[in-house]
């Protein structure tokens, strides 16, 4: 630095100045005499001309900030910390230059072969120590050695100064940090920095890679440092501004520190690379791993988070994971998740996809069994897959859930057999004056579903009685043996029975429902719907009663509720009258083969009110001898009224259809009459002289056909020859011809 001279002394061989001393050289010979104060003063002094004058000269400013510079590191190499930070900040010091001394705080921020510029004098006048621990450490030698025994290190009072002395040097660099990064974003000095970045890496090539700004290492070692002294607040208010914190340094620090929710911040913060992280997190978390007040319901985020994002394997993972802590929650997610690549069409039922539901089936079977029955109802009601082997899974989850409930309070079982008992007693007969009322309103499901109170045992049976009658694909006879083997064939009766119809063991279905249930509504629906036990309209309310409406719409498609779909693995069964006729017979025979005066009576209300499906001498043969007549008069009447009904419908058509053939008769006799006719002489069948044997070919051209041709020329067309027939049309109402009926009954 130069300096101006004020007095001039000129002599004959020479030109003597007095010139006076810079303030450079004022400075360094004050801190070399260990005038630290009136250093300082002299560049206050000189500050406070500079901010008076109204240019500003920029070597005097340079000047300034060297003065300040070395002001700040002699109070600094001294562990007068405060001091320090204050000089640094009015020396304008580089952060990087500062961070350089806190090792832990700097981490992977810079290298040393990052530049950094810096005043040669300053430079040369750093204290040399690799860090500020370094520096406490030499100073209390300095001071304290060999005074404190056995040495400063081990000795408890220099313990503590030391710790006092990293408090402050830490506090220092926070204070610091602060001040320069609201300077710095007052003056737009961070948009500066990146400009001459962008411009170094044009000039040195794109392959290099870019250095952290000193807006990035601030931002860094200020969340470190607020990690470090648990200043939370500060924390979340750095992170949640606009601040350009480098996430790979301090995510370690955070987990050390157990701010968990900071590190969450910045994960958010971060994008979708980071959700992966971030749900690992919140996981933790909700295991109790790792515990932060400040996160509030990590559950809800990872469901809010999932929901949002829609990636297929990320959702699928998690939810899997969710089952085990919310299943209802892990289950939602499946079944709301879509494919990206078939959005607003319907997925392809086709192999990939089945595997696809089996392996996630697998995954929750092992996290929750209950999850994976959930799923599976998702997958079969929903989906509406028509895959054999998991309609099958389904009835016997549905069967091991129903059989659980059973094997594990005996208040159920006693429950259900008290309701079996109470319907079977309802459904007697009340007097033998009315033998064509029915004895009850209602089948056993529906007095089931409607007097049982509702509870998770209820609506277990109910699923699985709704299952069985409505799914064709499920196997019944590894259900049915499953049931047997558990030794619950009375307890469930009605499901045995769905089963014995499933298999086509009609009789045994027929006997369960009629003579064990006493359920005479279930037996003869069970006739006329070929083999079905739960009716549609039954089927609905019932599964009306416990939200199980969307079942009702793919197990029962006949059922027509509105915005119902048809389904692809159920059927309506269509039944044919002989099919009917026949299964009534054989219910007519079962409450026959009981021999108790209620199945009596069973049969003979099934005779009042089925007879039109009944065949008279099918129901005589059957019926044993010793059945009193009057049970017998009213079917009796009926069919005989029947069969004269038709015997007398039949001779109607008959005579009807008589004149209508005279009518034709008449009307066509003209036509025919002018047109002429066609007449053929009867061939002789002459014998072959030589054989003696007649000769069908020889005969059939030598045969003449004569032909008599009308007077008016016109060739007879036999074409429009009409042909009449005297026989009238048979009746097919009841297999009975009524050319057949002469009026006895044989």
């Amino acid at each position: 630095m130069s300096s101006s001279s004020h007095v001039l002394l000129v002599g004959s061989n020479s030109v003597q100045s007095l010139v006076s001393s810079s303030l450079i050289s004022q400075l360094e010979s004050l801190l070399d005499s260990h005038r630290l104060e009136d250093a300082f003063n002299l560049a206050d002094a000189q500050r406070k001309k500079l901010e008076g004058s109204l240019e500003v000269d920029e070597d005097e400013t340079e000047e300034l900030h060297y003065m300040y510079q070395r002001i700040g590191f002699q109070y600094f190499a001294e562990t007068l910390f405060e001091d320090a930070g204050n000089n640094f900040f009015n020396g304008h010091l580089d952060p990087r230059v500062l961070v350089s001394y806190y090792p832990e705080l700097r981490g992977n921020l810079f290298s040393e072969t990052d530049q950094i510029d810096l005043f040669a004098g300053v430079a040369d006048r750093m204290p040399k120590d690799a860090s500020v621990d370094d520096i406490i450490a030499s100073n209390l030698v300095r001071n304290y050695s060999p005074h404190l025994a056995p040495n400063t290190r081990s000795a408890p009072s220099t313990n503590e100064l030391r710790r006092i002395l990293e408090e402050r040097a830490s506090e220092m660099l926070e204070t610091f940090l602060k001040k320069e990064r609201r300077r710095r974003i007052a003056l737009d000095l961070d948009d500066e920095e990146e400009r001459r970045a962008e411009a170094t890496l044009r000039d040195k090539g794109k392959g290099r890679q870019q250095p952290h700004t000193i807006r990035e290492i601030m931002d860094t070692v200020l969340a470190k440092l607020y990690a470090r002294q648990e200043k939370t607040s500060d924390l979340y208010d750095l992170l949640l501004s606009s601040n350009s914190v480098v996430l790979s340094e301090v995510e370690d620090v955070f987990k050390s520190t157990g701010q968990y929710n900071a590190i969450c911040i910045m994960y958010q913060k971060g994008g979708e690379v980071n959700d992966e992280k971030l749900l690992e997190i919140w996981s933790k978390v909700v295991e109790g791993e790792w515990v932060d007040p400040d996160i509030p319901e990590p559950l809800l985020q990872m469901v809010s988070l999932l929901t949002q994002k829609r990636d297929k394997a990320l959702t699928q993972r998690w939810a899997i994971w969710l089952t085990k802590r919310d299943p209802e929650a892990g289950i939602k997610l499946l079944t709301t998740l879509r494919d990206p690549t078939t959005s607003g069409k319907r997925r392809n039922r086709d192999k990939s996809s089945l595997e696809d539901d089996m392996a996630m089936m697998q995954q929750l079977g092992e996290a929750n069994p209950a999850a994976a029955s959930q799923y599976l109802e998702y997958i079969l009601f929903q989906k509406r897959t028509n895959s054999k082997e998991l309609h099958s899974k389904f009835a016997q989850a549905c069967v091991d859930e129903v059989l659980q409930v059973l094997s594990q309070d005996d208040a159920i079982v006693k429950l259900w057999k008290a309701k079996a008992s109470s319907y079977a007693t309802s459904s007697m007969p009340k007097s033998q004056k009315s033998p064509q009322s029915h004895p009850n309103s209602s089948s056993y499901l529906a007095h089931f579903s409607s007097t049982t109170p509702d509870s998770p045992s209820k609506r277990a049976r109910l699923r699985l009685i709704l299952f069985l009658a409505g799914s064709q694909l499920y196997d019944p006879a590894a259900v049915k043996s499953k049931i047997e083997d558990a030794g619950r064939g009375k307890s469930l009766a009605l499901e045995s029975a769905i089963l014995e119809g499933k298999l086509g063991n009609h009789k045994s279905a027929l006997t369960i429902l009629g003579c064990e249930m006493k359920d005479a509504l279930s037996a003869e629906a069970y006739c006329s719907l070929g083999g079905q036990v739960v009716p549609t309209k039954v089927a609905a309310s019932t599964a009306e009663s416990v939200g199980l409406r969307d079942w009702v719409e793919v197990l029962f498609p006949g059922q027509n509720n509105k915005g119902s779909s048809k389904s692809s693995f159920a059927h309506p069964r269509v039944v044919d009258d002989t099919t009917k006729s026949q299964l009534l017979k054989l219910l007519l025979e079962v409450y026959l083969a009981d021999g108790s005066s209620v199945s009596k009576e069973r049969a003979a209300n099934l005779l009042n009110s089925q007879g039109t499906n009944l065949d008279v001498l099918t129901v005589i043969s059957i019926v044993p001898p010793d059945w009193p007549l009057p049970s017998l008069s009213s079917f009796l009447t009926r069919s005989f009224r029947r069969i004269t009904h038709h015997k007398r419908e039949g001779e109607l058509t008959k005579n009807i259809a008589a004149g209508q053939n005279l009518e034709v008769k008449d009307l066509t006799y003209e036509p025919i009459r002018e047109a002429g006719a066609l007449l053929e002489e009867e061939l002789q069948l002459e014998a072959d002289s030589e054989t003696g044997e007649y000769d069908e070919k020889k005969a059939a051209i030598s045969a003449e056909i004569f032909e008599i041709v009308p007077s008016n020329g016109a060739t007879p067309d036999l074409h429009n020859s009409l042909l009449f027939s005297e026989k009238g049309p048979t009746s097919s109402e009841g297999g009975v011809n009524p050319d057949d009926a002469s009026g006895d009954l044989r």
